[in-house]
């Protein structure tokens, strides 16, 4: 499945969590399944829009779709998840995800950013025969309910982490475990670092996903597809002809 042929799905329900996080419920199409992987995420693509962005799954039932996501300043989906757009049909890929918890392991620990909570939360809830730590870094008051097991929360300002400096502060179980962590990508890298040189850890013990990049910012298009997907659509035109103007355009 590519980005330019999406699933259709509807969005259901809409429901502010926090200033940060707003949850889309979609009903999923026939024929979208999870692949059982809790860190599972899908590319998004929302009306007026060509390009995608990726989202975790927080929850599957049925044909009941959760999506969380959260909202910065601007950004494609983010100007979108602030309207009312219960009632909208926006595009899905089929989900993949990266979790692996290795054969030997007897705890696991999570760390990430308002961004990774959706996927800390999922893997909480999936992994029962185990102890789970949760350190999650977020810009608003805490979410309470929204692990199933404790978390110790860190305030940090909108925009901004500090969860390299938090990770590198922690002290680990003792025998082997699985450390996963999501958030912005220059902290990311920085406990891969760690990890691998300080501590010496298998790569087969951790998986550690940039979500986000804090120094690249939010990249300015040359071109708004915005107005003419409108325009495509006003004519009569389908998405495989609007994607031409488009092209088109962004080459004239």
């Amino acid at each position: 499945m590519t980005s330019r042929t999406p699933l259709d799905a509807v969005v259901r329900e809409r429901v502010v969590l926090s200033d940060h996080l707003v949850r889309l419920v979609l009903d999923a199409p026939s024929g979208f399944a999870s692949t059982g992987v809790p860190d599972e995420w899908l590319a998004l693509t929302v009306p007026g829009q060509f390009q995608t962005r990726y989202y975790t799954v927080r929850s599957l039932q049925g044909a009941r779709l959760t999506l969380d996501v959260v909202v910065h300043e601007e950004g494609l989906v983010t100007e979108w998840a602030q309207t009312d757009c219960v009632g909208q049909c926006v595009g899905i890929a089929a989900p993949k995800g990266s979790f692996a918890l290795p054969p030997d392991a007897e705890w696991v620990v999570l760390a990430g950013d308002l961004t990774a909570l959706p996927a800390m939360a999922r893997i909480a809830e999936t992994v029962t025969s185990l102890p789970v730590t949760v350190h999650a870094e977020i810009p608003d008051e805490p979410l309470r309910d929204y692990v199933a097991t404790p978390v110790t929360w860190h305030h940090a300002e909108s925009g901004t982490s500090e969860l390299a400096a938090i990770v590198r502060g922690l002290e680990w179980p003792a025998g082997p475990g699985y450390f996963w962590m999501g958030g912005e990508s220059a902290q990311m890298r920085d406990i891969r670092r760690h990890l691998r040189h300080d501590l010496g850890r298998d790569t087969r013990h951790y998986d550690v996903m940039g979500y986000w990049s804090g120094s690249r910012g939010r990249q300015t298009r040359r071109v708004d597809p915005g107005p003419i997907y409108a325009a495509g659509k006003a004519a009569g035109k389908s998405d495989e002809q609007i994607w031409a103007d488009y092209d088109e355009a962004r080459n004239a």
